[in-house]
């Protein structure tokens, strides 16, 4: 989920991101990896990886005849990533590599997947051409994004709120900017970047979190925007607004929220 100056994290943050973006992303690799059925033996790109959720649920399904690898422009990251590489699934290269200029071969990757980072892209097209330029012929593609509609769940409409409230409209301009990218961009990237068969739907979960007390805070704690919050208004704020996130969402009696994103679909 991280890839491009949009989503940007240093310090301890990405060791704590792997931590608190573990409950939310789980179903959706799962149904990313599903989109492109993976078979042993089949060499994988998770492109702007992150810390790896997908390059880790990938290398167990291609099992030891596969290759995977993950490409993230944030090292910080990469480094949690290799920590968690569990040493009993085949080997898993990370590389540090924007998604418009990646260090593969033409036609290397079987599938290539991308696990909310293409809505982080500064220029989509671009990273999807040179997706396209890695994947074999027939290869298989899929990404998710969070859906528009998304930001307005109340999970993600508190965090929002309180990036408004406690850290200006600039944060809560670039976070409402991870939820712009709709399926009309993403399959018209596809077409024009080289891929064919583009689909798109939505994938809504319902996830449920850890007690919010702990883990509201924590969450957004690890995600840019707190960063800016830090750095413009100080610590007192980011906690001051790690409290007032926790008191809107205790407001819905519930630590079950529903999650919604795009999945796009193409072949090479």
């Amino acid at each position: 989920m991280a890839d491009e100056p949009g989503f940007q994290l240093t310090g301890t943050a990405p060791e704590r991101y792997e931590q608190y973006l573990a409950p939310i992303m789980t179903p959706f690799v799962t149904a990313l990896l599903d989109a492109v059925d993976l078979c042993p033996g089949d060499t994988v790109l998770d492109l702007a990886c992150g810390t790896g959720f997908a390059a880790r649920a990938a290398a167990a399904q291609v099992g030891p005849a596969g290759r995977v690898h993950g490409a993230d422009v944030n090292e910080a990251m990469l480094k949690v990533a290799v920590a968690h590489h569990p040493r009993h699934y085949p080997d898993i290269e990370f590389t540090a590599a924007p998604a418009d200029d990646l260090p593969y071969p033409d036609a290397t990757f079987d599938a290539v997947v991308c696990q909310q980072g293409a809505q982080f892209f500064p220029d989509l097209t671009a990273a999807l051409k040179e997706t396209a330029r890695v994947t074999r012929p027939e290869g298989r593609f899929a990404a998710t994004v969070w859906s528009p509609a998304a930001l307005t769940s109340p999970y993600f409409a508190a965090q929002h709120e309180v990036i408004e409230e406690y850290g200006g409209p600039d944060p809560a301009a670039s976070f409402a900017a991870a939820f712009a990218c709709t399926p009309h961009h993403l399959t018209t990237a596809l077409h024009t970047a080289g891929f064919h068969d583009t689909k798109t739907h939505e994938l809504t979960f319902g996830i449920s979190l850890p007690p919010l007390a702990e883990f509201a805070p924590g969450h957004l704690s690890v995600l840019p925007w707190a960063q800016q919050i830090l750095d413009t208004e100080g610590a007192e704020a980011l906690t001051a607004a790690g409290q007032a996130l926790t008191a809107r969402l205790a407001a819905h009696a519930t630590t079950t929220f529903a999650f919604t994103a795009t999945l796009a679909t193409a072949t090479r």
